[in-house]
């Protein structure tokens, strides 16, 4: 297997991208990213936006957008945003109470995921979740990541965030093994139980990133690693260049 490319998550540097969106873009791609996940996008069109990336040698790997987003009369206007910006994956990152605050309503959720990857496999799509802590924070009896993605068909993405996984006191790579060929997009983030600004590979960082790449290259069917920096010891822009050399000198 080829080396798997690494991504920025525009939410880590979004005041940058709200001031000065191409600017922002650059400095991504001048540092070394090979594609962007958006977060939002800055009022700006689908075309715009692919142009943008185009012009600095970025590919759109992916977005953050509300589940209400892919329901109703709503979804075919998100497929067609994407569909211009070349983007396959529409990843939701967070749910209302409603739809979590039980085993019940998690398997609830977990069904109209099913329904919305089956729509969005006509359009060569998928949609995903990402974690925070909550989803490993047992409830009636399980782990509510293990509830959804046990009930969610293969091609439903288990886009895991690795800090936020240690941060809900539990470990990336044995759920990378329990739910194999699922993490097409994994989030890199550091965890330090005594430092809440550290950076990948630096000072107290917790994460195994050996072991979580050893799986992701084997078994996770990995196309992209996604750096997402969301607390800074300097600013968003040098954070996420650090964070992108050290997982040089890693090999990555």
């Amino acid at each position: 297997m080829g080396q798997i490319p690494i991504a920025l998550q525009l939410y880590s540097i979004r005041e940058d991208c709200a001031r000065d969106l191409e600017g922002s873009i650059k400095a991504v791609a001048d540092m070394g990213y090979e594609g962007v996940e958006f977060a939002g996008y800055y009022e700006r069109g689908a075309d715009e936006l692919k142009r943008l990336c185009d012009a600095h040698g970025l590919q759109i790997v992916g977005t953050h957008i509300g589940l209400d987003t892919l329901l109703g009369d709503a979804f075919e206007e998100t497929v067609t945003f994407n569909k211009t910006l070349d983007n396959r994956y529409l990843i939701v990152p967070g749910l209302a109470a409603e739809r979590r605050d039980s085993r019940a309503a998690w398997m609830a959720t977990a069904k109209i995921f099913n329904e919305i990857a089956t729509r969005l496999a006509a359009y060569d799509m998928q949609t995903g979740y990402h974690n925070h802590h909550i989803e490993f924070q047992e409830m009636d009896g399980e782990l509510p990541w293990d509830t959804f993605f046990g009930h969610t068909q293969k091609d439903v993405v288990m886009q895991l965030d690795t800090g936020n996984m240690y941060h809900g006191g539990a470990e990336p790579v044995s759920f990378l093994e329990k739910y194999p060929g699922r993490a097409q997009l994994v989030h890199l983030k550091e965890h330090s139980s005594t430092n809440d600004q550290a950076l990948i590979g630096e000072g107290e960082g917790e994460v195994d990133w050996s072991r979580v790449f050893e799986v992701c290259e084997k078994s996770g069917a990995t196309e992209w690693y996604i750096v997402e920096q969301e607390s800074y010891a300097f600013t968003p822009l040098e954070c996420v260049d650090r964070c992108l050399q050290n997982l040089k000198k890693m090999g990555k």
